[in-house]
């Protein structure tokens, strides 16, 4: 009986397990224009690290490092960091654990161990963006700015950090209530920014995501347009 008791519990915890990784692995991919940005330039060489990727540009002080969003490949972001880096602002593309972002927040610490630059930047979409955000708020002293795509802050920032949210007019993702509240604990010197007909996928390159709003924007433009918001508050 006392057997029976203990098998029970353990085989609950073994099929939430199994639940839940199968949950992880049903994804968003990168698409093929995603891989073609992942192959270096003449501007930029793209490289392949043990925490994801480098994108080296022409900086040699600047450098943003970009949390990926919730189950969605880091790759998918490629195409975007690949324009950052090659306008002066190199960027470290970090793979989470799981493609979740709350297993692996911390991980902008070892990047930073990893580099030498004197100016450095957290970034991420979404979930990815709101551990970025939590990282800073305890690394205020290690971090320049922030930069948050379809996200917002949890925990206070301190207002020697620059901030900025950039997200889409038609997101359907984004809990905007949400996001009002998190204003409040941006630094005093943040901007915020709405890209008319942007939504909440095309930040990155992965396809349309469930719940989403229809762009009225290709990606390529809404990139372009984050791109130049991002490079010219940094």
């Amino acid at each position: 009986m006392k057997k029976k008791r203990f098998y029970i519990p353990l085989i609950v915890i073994m099929l939430l397990a199994a639940a839940f990784l199968i949950y992880c692995e049903q994804y968003y991919h990168a698409d093929s224009v995603a891989l073609e940005a992942l192959e270096s330039d003449a501007s930029v060489e793209v490289t392949r690290t043990d925490y994801g990727w480098l994108f080296d540009g022409p900086s040699e002080s600047d450098a943003l490092i970009f949390y990926p969003g919730a189950k969605v490949e880091e790759t998918a972001y490629a195409p975007l960091m690949h324009q950052i880096a090659k306008r002066d602002m190199d960027v470290c593309l970090v793979k989470m654990p799981l493609r979740l972002a709350i297993f692996g927040a911390g991980k902008a610490e070892d990047v930073m161990k990893k580099h030498d630059y004197t100016n450095w930047y957290i970034g991420g979409h979404s979930l990815g963006g709101a551990m970025a955000a939590d990282f800073a708020a305890d690394h205020e002293a290690q971090l320049t700015g922030v930069v948050l795509l379809a996200a917002y802050p949890t925990k206070p920032l301190d207002d020697s950090l620059s901030a900025i949210t950039i997200y889409g007019s038609e997101d359907g993702v984004l809990n905007l209530k949400n996001m009002e509240k998190g204003a409040d604990l941006l630094p005093e010197n943040h901007k915020s920014y709405v890209i008319e007909g942007g939504n909440h996928a095309q930040f990155g390159n992965y396809g349309k995501q469930k719940g989403d709003g229809e762009a009225d924007i290709s990606g390529v433009e809404q990139q372009r347009r984050t791109e130049e918001l991002i490079l010219r508050n940094t």
